[in-house]
């Protein structure tokens, strides 16, 4: 049992800077705010729903994937890690806010147009929550995991769906509260976290490609 919570635990510390989901209360704020409470529930629903289905299918499809096209792992670790750490850097110096992104302008443009418009998947699942960053390192750390022998196999089998749910949870909370949030730490303030995210993920970009390089060299040398 404490290792299924330890599990669980590192499942979270890893993917919650990357889903961020600071940012993307910002970034529902700034498309929500000519929907009515009901709607802005519902949307909240929707997106958290859409993020756990995205790790699902990553976590699971991931290997599938890898092998169809031939990816190796330190491949992927390396692609993995720098995406995370590209994404970062965006984080640590943003040239744009969260609601300027191509996908957050367009639904922005679709909803002066139509009233009742879905922003659940796009922008707020994908690709603020569940971005490319999230899923390299769901499809990542799925290979590691099934690799190495860290823990036991029930808890390779039962612990990712729960992280998921876990993140899509919070996700969900943050977003029903998102007033609340924006009131409490300001504009300022998930700016500030979001800085200190993309510092943790640069760090964790860069160990990847490490470990990728490092298993490399190991299999050469080997």
């Amino acid at each position: 049992m404490l290792e299924l919570v330890k599990a669980i635990g590192l499942g979270l510390v890893v993917l919650l800077p990357l889903a961020n989901p600071l940012t993307t209360v910002a970034l529902f704020l700034g498309l929500a705010g000519n929907m009515n409470t009901a709607q802005r529930n519902e949307q909240a629903r929707m997106a958290s729903i859409y993020v756990f289905i995205i790790m699902v299918v990553a976590w699971y499809a991931g290997q599938l994937v890898m092998n169809t096209f031939g990816i190796s792992i330190p491949g992927l670790r390396i692609a993995g890690g720098l995406i995370v750490a590209f994404i970062g850097f965006r984080m640590l110096f943003p040239q744009q806010q969260a609601h300027d992104t191509p996908e957050a302008k367009s639904k922005t443009e679709e909803m002066t147009q139509e009233s009742n418009v879905n922003i659940a998947f796009v922008p707020l699942a994908m690709p603020s929550t569940a971005g490319p960053g999230t899923i390299a390192m769901i499809i990542s750390s799925a290979s590691t995991v099934r690799h190495g022998a860290e823990f036991s196999n029930w808890v390779v089998m039962l612990a990712p769906p729960l992280v998921f749910a876990a993140v899509a949870l919070i996700l969900w909370v943050s977003l029903r509260s998102s007033g609340a949030i924006m009131r409490l730490v300001g504009k300022g303030g998930i700016e500030a976290i979001s800085r200190l995210m993309g510092f943790l993920l640069v760090c964790m970009g860069v160990q990847f490609v490490i470990n990728g390089v490092l298993e490399i060299v190991s299999s050469y040398h080997g």
